[in-house]
């Protein structure tokens, strides 16, 4: 794993993207060389057009970022990947068009945006072909040591056995736990000496995954391996990293003192997502004024009522504020109370349903957002009720407070609509992993995927 601006990813993608951008690239100047070839003028100098052939890359790789193309499904299928590579270079294309729309003169006429078009989606997917055949998913993954024969080590073998994994486990050693659960564990009393035998797994990293830390922890073997230059990781912190979520399962305060994160040197970085959200907010609020206007009057046609729905939240320290939908439910959905959405709910009206899926039901909370009640990126606010529920429930819930809530996030893009406490508990999973490891660099990540969430519709309630 790479780790970027506080947040991992794996090596295979980061590879592979880079691959994808220097194709865009050669894509973008073939297709130039091409049509000017075809019309019997000059190619010219590369130096005259390589800043919209490095925009035309850069475009068309952010819409890869954006639709999923480089997501755990998409380098698991060739056919999930190519729908996604089809859609992405679309969408850049019909980006880069609008551009040029407004500022002409580019050497990217609508013809050679055709051609490369055509000649970028043929690269990538060779890209990925020539790359499983030639390489495979194995080549990219690093292997590790566990120390530890338990139900923490079994579940690590169980995540090294995903198709996504990006580790591989080289060997387990049994400290002398109570009953080990895996078979193959190695007895440390057999190893006479621990560095040597990472050496000989060829591990890149040990993970300390024993049931019972108390008094039982391996300070010597973890300093002999250190020495080593060899990484040591502890099992909350592995788990955090290629999860990309904070399990609860092992959660403990010390760990959230102690661990990397929830930095106080993101003032500036604070500061320039606010300046972010009231610029960005203005823009959509004028730009989407008739949209929802549009749908207002529609859901106010279908059913009687009001045509937006306001609905008190918990936001940023526990605070209360007033979040504002277009209304895709009856009028009477919580006269019982709130509850959350579940499929099919008889309660959605038919406009109500359209609005959902396409998520236009949300634009009204760019108001919030430009109060200063919200952010653009940032966990989901909840309702009162269930925050009171759910602080009993769960550990740490209310440290999801501590950042402000958004209308999209971490776990808006990697989980889908939580209907349940426990759908609740591996949501806040993942909004405490973005309280804790909070970049700009992890806002644009989110961001560019919410795109994905919106083209395809995954769980929308």
């Amino acid at each position: 794993m790479i780790r970027l601006f506080k947040h991992y990813i794996s090596y295979n993608v980061v590879l592979l993207s880079l691959i994808d951008l220097m194709l865009l690239s050669l894509a973008g100047e073939a297709a130039w060389r091409l049509r000017v070839a075809q019309i019997g003028i000059s190619a010219g100098q590369f130096s005259d057009r390589v800043l919209e052939i490095g925009g035309f890359a850069g475009v068309i790789w952010l819409a890869m970022i954006a639709v999923g193309t480089y997501g755990p499904e998409a380098l698991r299928s060739m056919r999930f990947a190519t729908a996604r590579l089809l859609v992405a270079v679309s969408l850049g294309v019909l980006a880069i068009s609008l551009m040029n729309f407004f500022l002409p003169g580019s050497a990217l006429w609508r013809s050679v945006l055709l051609y490369a078009m055509g000649i970028a989606i043929a690269f990538l997917i060779a890209n990925r072909i020539l790359g499983s055949r030639m390489l495979g998913v194995e080549a990219f993954r690093r292997t590790i040591l566990v120390l530890g024969a338990g139900p923490r080590a079994e579940r690590l073998e169980r995540l090294s056995r995903r198709p996504d994994s990006g580790f591989a486990v080289g060997a387990f050693v049994a400290m002398g736990e109570s009953e080990p659960t895996i078979g193959t564990a190695v007895p440390r009393e057999s190893i006479s000496d621990l560095g040597r035998f990472v050496e000989r797994v060829g591990a890149t990293e040990v993970v300390l995954a024993l049931q019972e830390r108390r008094n039982s922890l391996p300070l010597k073997d973890l300093l002999r391996v250190k020495t080593k230059g060899v990484m040591v990781s502890d099992f909350s912190s592995f788990l955090e990293r290629e999860l990309g979520r904070v399990d609860l399962d092992t959660l403990n305060p010390s760990w959230l003192i102690f661990s990397d994160g929830f930095s106080s040197g993101r003032r500036l970085s604070s500061i320039g997502k606010r300046l972010f959200d009231i610029l960005v907010s203005l823009v959509i609020l004028i730009v989407g004024l008739p949209l929802v206007a549009i749908f207002a009057i529609l859901v106010k046609l279908e059913s009687k009522g009001p045509a937006f729905f306001r609905q008190t939240r918990v936001g940023l320290y526990g605070q209360e504020f007033t979040l504002v939908k277009l209304r895709s439910m009856r009028t009477d959905a919580e006269a019982d109370g709130a509850r959350w959405a579940d499929k099919d709910d008889p309660r959605i009206t038919r406009v109500g349903r359209l609005i959902r899926m396409v998520r236009i039901d949300e634009l009204p909370q760019v108001w919030s957002v430009l109060k200063g009640e919200m952010s653009f990126v940032g966990p989901r606010p909840e309702v009162p009720a269930f925050v009171v529920d759910l602080e009993k429930e769960l550990p740490f819930y209310a440290e999801r407070h501590m950042v402000k809530p958004g209308i999209t996030g971490w776990a808006q893009i990697n989980y889908p609509y939580g209907a349940s406490v426990e759908d609740s508990r591996q949501k806040l999973e993942y909004d405490l992993y973005y309280a804790k490891n909070y970049t700009p660099f992890l806002d644009i990540i989110i961001l560019l995927q919410t795109a994905r969430v919106i083209i395809w519709p995954e769980g929308a309630r």
